[in-house]
This record gives structure tokens, sequence and C-alpha cells, in this order.
């Protein structure tokens, strides 16, 4: 005979357990003032750039040079911190969140694609009435840079391109956009904090540098309204070009920055780019994986300030 009491117990102990599960993995959006809150400098930095709502710190002497810093993907401007405080004492240092990341909303024509970005680029530094400037970017935003610098040479006066993209790598090829597993479109209900650390901590060659602080700031920012969904637009608008024609017309003074232990765009590329870009500097990070500003902010912030010395002094 069927012991109805002792199934009856088990299923409700089997949709208790579905239930913990799902609302372990069930990470909804966080509300837009909360995160302002929390990480907004100032609400004069939340402003119209054209038709974009950006968030944009712009600090440092107004006469002085000026050096925009463009983050890498799935980032936010908060990763320049400990680069745009010492910076700050002799540059104008602009830094923004890309259309969809940290706290600026979605790109109103959702169109993430690097022609976009160069616009948007261009529509920053008109208002901000920026003629010329340094340009940094890292990983996605030194693939920005790079593109801007070859695009609009006469507004950049150098160029620091930390662990930039721009090659064609496994799953990203010229010419062709790249195949979203459609599993990942469960990342727009589903980002439980210990696998995003999962996932993030490639990143780094030092575990300790991802604490506590450093990975509630990356999941919250991706939490923000909008955010997972743009970035996975971002991710089906990526169309790679072959770098080299468009690299090797920079005139511009470049710096290539490199963690020597990066996993996410290995040291290996940082090779391409110095035999592609003429007269290029290369200089790498030992002990240090695809975040130096974050992971080595010392030593790689004394490699750019070394770089940007005579551009400072003129």
């Amino acid at each position: 005979m069927t012991n109805l009491p002792l199934l009856l117990i088990i299923a409700g102990i089997v949709v208790f357990a579905g239930a913990l599960l799902a609302g372990w993995l069930w990470t909804p959006d966080l509300p837009g003032p909360a995160l302002e809150a929390r990480y907004l400098d100032q609400s004069g930095d939340m402003m119209m750039v054209g038709e974009w709502s950006l968030h944009v710190r712009d600090r440092g002497p107004r006469d002085a040079p000026a050096l925009i810093m463009l983050h890498g993907f799935g980032s936010s401007l908060h990763t320049w911190d400990a680069w745009a405080s010492a910076l700050g004492e002799h540059w104008r240092v602009v830094s923004y969140d890309q259309p969809g990341c940290g706290l600026s909303p979605p790109d109103p024509a959702t169109d993430y694609t690097d022609a976009r970005a160069r616009a948007l680029l261009l529509a920053l530094m008109d208002a901000q009435r920026i003629e010329r400037a340094v340009l940094i970017g890292h990983s996605l935003g030194g693939r920005i840079a790079w593109g801007f610098a070859a695009a609009h040479p006469a507004r950049v006066a150098r160029l620091v391109l930390v662990a930039p993209d721009g090659f064609a790598s496994p799953g990203f090829e010229y010419g062709k956009a790249p195949k979203v597993p459609a599993i990942m479109q469960l990342m727009r209900w589903v980002l439980p904090r210990a696998l995003f650390k999962m996932t993030l901590r490639p990143a780094y060659a030092k575990p300790a540098t991802l604490d506590k602080s450093l990975l509630s700031r990356y999941h919250d920012l991706l939490r923000a309204p909008g955010a997972r969904a743009a970035m996975l637009e971002r991710m089906r608008q990526i169309l790679l070009v072959d770098p080299i024609p468009l690299l090797r017309g920079i005139e511009t003074p470049t710096l290539l920055l490199w963690g020597e232990s990066d996993n996410m765009i290995p040291f290996t590329n940082a090779r391409d780019f110095h035999d592609a870009i003429p007269g290029a500097q290369l200089v790498s990070i030992p002990h240090t994986g695809h975040v130096p500003q974050e992971e080595s902010p010392g030593p790689s912030l004394a490699a750019v300030q070394e770089f940007l010395q005579p551009q400072r002094d003129h």
C-alpha cells in the first residue's frame, strides 16, 4: 500500500528545495535610485550628451590638458578610480559609463556598434568643449579608443591602450557577428553572486584583488535596469574588422600596457598591436591579469605617468 503521508512529505521537501534554489538563482534588477545613492559621486554627473543619458565624471583643472578614460566590457568608470585620483592633480580627467554600463541607461537606439561608440565619444568631447585629448582605453574601451584615433587623429594627443581588444580570437571572427549561446539569456534573470564571482575571477591574477567591495560593485552595477540586456546586445553586435590597416595608420604616440598573466586577452596579443602601431611602446606588468588599473594600480599608473610626462610639460 502506498504511504501517502510519506509521499506528501517528500513532495513538500522537493517543492521547498526547489523554491529555495529558485530564490537563490533569481536575481532581479536593482532600483536605479538605490544604485545612484551608492555609486554616484555628484548629481550633476548624470547628464545628457546628444541623445544619450550618461554618467560622466569631469574632474581636475579645467585649463589643464584633457584625458578621457574608456572602460572595458561589463565594467564602469569606477575601474579608473585609483588612476583618476592621481592623474587629476595635473590633468582634466573625464571618464564615463558606456550606455547600458554602470549608471548610464541603455542606448536609446539599442545600437552598441563601435561606430556608435565613436560617435558618442566625439559628441562627449564636443559637449565638454574638449578639442583634443589623451585617450586611455581598456579592453573594449581600448578598441573604441584606437578606432577613434584612426578615424579622428586630430582629436587625439596621445593613446594609452590597456590590454585592448580588436584581433580575432576563438568565437570572434572578422566580418562575422559572434554566436551568443541561448543559455546566456538566462543571465537577464539569473545572476547569483557566487556564480558571478566565478565568471569574474579569471580576470585577476591575484585572488585577493577581487575582494568583497570590488565584487559588490561589479555585481550591483550589472543589475542596473536594462544593463544585462544591453550587455547581451553589445555581444551580438560585435563585428570585428582586420585591425592591421587601421592600426598601421595611427601616428599618435601610443603606449601599450598589459598584464603578463592576462587570461582574457593574452599577453601574446601585445606583440600584434606593437608590431602594427608605428612607434608604439609596450610595458608589461608582472603578476597581473586583465585589469592592471585595479590589480596593480601603482606600477601601471607609473608607466602611464612616465609616458604622459612630455605631453603634460608641453
